[in-house]
């Protein structure tokens, strides 16, 4: 009962979009739900990524509840690993909460994902190898009820709105040798966020 009292009373923290409103109930939160993390000021990966509802997205975590207890699995540079809701959300982080439309399998989607923990995270956003980006793990992890993928791969674009490849980009292929991998197949969060399937339900946030 305290222990519950205490969650509840930590969950004041949170602020809902489209008003603010307080997130008093975790409930609100299902499993399989979809962060994505909110970029207030920009970065390489939103310069070249359409924008979802005007939000800059750089990442996407998956939630579920691990023995009672709210948990995201999310690839980041730690590699593909399990976090507790109240360490993602740190101090003034902003996440937009995206839910899957249909007859999404959310307990075998979510356990896809968690096959993949220990992988290491993929700086180069290939397709073709062992590592894993933030958008691959969900494309690669949910499936629907009959157990086909939910999302699909596009070709990837790295040109920002002026049709330039941004600086970032070119500087970290070359150091692999490679040319910017433009058109190849693979994913990313703010396109994830823009799915037919996906449903943009509300902001949660720590106050700042």
């Amino acid at each position: 009962m305290l222990r519950n009292l205490c969650l509840m009373l930590s969950l004041l923290l949170f602020t809902c979009s489209y008003g603010q409103q307080p997130l008093k109930h975790i409930g609100q939160l299902r499993e399989g739900d979809l962060l994505f993390h909110i970029a207030p000021k920009g970065n390489a990966i939103t310069e070249v990524t359409a924008t979802a509802e005007d939000y800059a997205i750089d990442h996407v975590a998956v939630f579920f509840r691990q023995d009672g207890k709210p948990m995201v699995v999310e690839a980041d540079e730690r590699g593909t690993v399990v976090t507790p809701l109240d360490s993602l959300l740190k101090y003034g982080e902003r996440f937009v909460v995206g839910r899957v439309k249909g007859r999404l399998d959310k307990e075998r989607s979510v356990a896809n994902a968690l096959q993949y923990l220990g992988r290491p995270y993929d700086h180069l956003y290939l397709a073709d190898n062992e590592e894993i980006y933030c958008s691959e793990l969900v494309q690669l992890a949910f499936v629907d009820k009959q157990g086909r993928p939910v999302f699909s791969t596009k070709p990837m674009n790295f040109r920002n709105a002026d049709g330039q490849v941004p600086e970032h980009w070119t500087a970290l292929y070359a150091r692999h040798g490679m040319k910017v991998p433009q058109g190849e197949m693979g994913t990313n969060p703010a396109d994830m966020a823009r799915h037919k399937r996906v449903r943009l339900k509300y902001i949660i946030a720590t106050d700042k």
